[in-house]
């Protein structure tokens, strides 16, 4: 039997509709690319290997692409094949609906992020390299829920050394983020017949919709000791980010420390650590890990989210042993595998060095940024003021009781400056203060600048 699908050029998918080939042809590219399926710039299959692969002659291939270059559609030169023209974009436009007005962001402080423009593509290439260069073929099959070997490894000395975590490689799970790895605990806890979580006041949004799937909810107020512990009762878990409470940006002290390990060793309870930023720390060493207090009753959570960037999707569990059997179950079911080739370029990257580097780098960066943003609002608007201990990505910016928080978020908008309130975070009848989460990480380096100086011009406005 003779194969008809060509070798080379690249796979595209056409609905041939009635008698007339050649009319049908260029009815269905035409279609692809006013559509949008096939975007300006794309390349299409030589005239010969669509033939091939559609069963047609060329000349037919070769007369319709010949029309579609006349009519606009596409593009061919001598060398460069035939593309997808400009013309497919204009005419969508054209006819699109119209695109909903508002102001326009130019800078964007919100938080959450890191500064994705330092992000180490050379080093982290290399390690990519390296990593495939001795890996084995059994690694990039299915492989074991939990994470790849190498990586649990990395990350067990790395946690060990740099937050204090005390673990093996066989408590720890990886998942793609925090949210994966929250939902499988939450998910665990109900299965066990849990049925009540304990949150704090504010946390970052997502978080309460995602136990509330699975469990009750209660809510910690948080104060200058970071949450109220104290008032923890019958729950059967508490989720805290105890080295610097997001957003409010206070750590959860040491008699707070003892108080919640103190709780959850008498109830049987568990602790949720969220460590979401614990390498960032500023005026002095960063706080150890929670979880090293009561390792069998703290579930420490981390990801390279705020180191490297949201788009790698690793984070990681260490669990209590009496758990693991019934997360990484959860993880199966949930995806079997997080992505083996950035588990083992992770490792790698941990394993040379060159992730501590990174972070030393990036915390003078972000402590650099924080210290001009606190400079800049005691010069240019004393009467706001930036609490929370240095530290993290982002600061809150407390402002005048007679401010309106919605409206200094209205102006920032007007100015093209993206920020939001505190208000976005809270969860639960406590009363709040006004204030700015205001993501000073997030900016490239040539756009912190102007950032900041909307940001002033906004508090150095006034109530408005």
């Amino acid at each position: 039997m003779r194969e008809t699908r060509a070798i080379s050029g690249v796979d595209l998918h056409l609905d041939l509709a009635g008698t007339r080939v050649r009319a049908a042809l260029e009815s269905a590219l035409r279609e692809a690319a006013s559509s949008g399926r096939l975007p300006p710039g794309s390349r299409l299959p030589s005239s010969r290997a669509l033939a091939a692969d559609l069963g047609l002659a060329r000349n037919t291939v070769a007369d319709a692409y010949g029309q579609l270059v006349a009519e606009g559609w596409l593009t061919a030169r001598q060398g460069s094949g035939t593309h997808v023209s400009e013309r497919a974009a204009a005419t969508r436009d054209a006819v699109a609906e119209p695109a909903a007005t508002g102001p326009r962001v130019r800078y964007d402080l919100l938080p959450g992020s890191p500064d994705l423009s330092t992000f180490p593509r050379s080093a982290w290439l290399a390690a990519t390299r390296r990593a495939l260069a001795v890996a084995s073929y059994d690694a990039l099959g299915y492989s074991d829920p939990r994470g790849l070997p190498e990586l649990r490894t990395a990350l067990a000395e790395y946690l060990a050394r740099a937050r204090g975590v005390r673990c093996t490689a066989e408590r720890i799970v990886i998942c793609s983020g925090f949210t994966q790895a929250f939902a499988l605990l939450c998910q665990v806890l109900s299965a066990s017949g849990a049925t009540t979580l304990a949150i704090e006041q504010h946390v970052q949004p997502g978080v309460n919709t995602v136990a509330a799937a699975h469990l009750n909810l209660t809510t910690l107020p948080v104060d200058q000791e970071g949450a109220a512990v104290d008032q923890l009762g019958s729950e059967a878990a508490v989720l805290l980010t105890p080295a610097h409470q997001f957003p409010v940006g206070v750590p959860l002290s040491a008699r707070r420390r003892a108080q919640v390990v103190e709780w959850a060793l008498e109830a049987s309870a568990l602790v949720i650590e969220d460590d979401y930023d614990g390498e960032f720390r500023y005026d002095r060493h960063p706080l150890g890990a929670l979880q090293a207090l009561a390792p069998e009753r703290i579930v420490y959570a981390g990801t390279a989210s705020k180191t490297l960037a949201p788009g790698l999707r690793l984070g990681w569990l260490v669990v209590p042993s009496a758990l693991s059997d019934s997360v990484v179950s959860a993880k199966t079911l949930a995806d079997r595998n997080s992505s083996a080739i950035d588990q083992l370029t992770l490792a790698e990257f941990i394993r040379s060095g060159a992730y501590d580097r990174h972070v030393r780098r990036s915390r003078l960066s972000y402590r650099r940024r924080r210290d001009r943003l606190v400079a800049a609002v005691e010069r240019r608007a004393p009467h706001v003021r930036v609490s929370g201990i240095a530290a993290g990505l982002h600061a809150l910016v407390e402002l005048p009781a007679t401010w309106s928080e919605e409206d200094v978020v209205g102006r920032a908008s007007a100015r093209g400056l993206a920020v939001e309130g505190l208000s976005t975070y809270a969860h639960g009848p406590h009363q709040h203060r006004a204030a700015l989460v205001v993501g000073y990480a997030k900016p490239a380096e040539h756009a912190f600048t102007g950032a900041l100086a909307r940001l002033l011009a906004v508090l150095a406005q006034g109530e408005g």
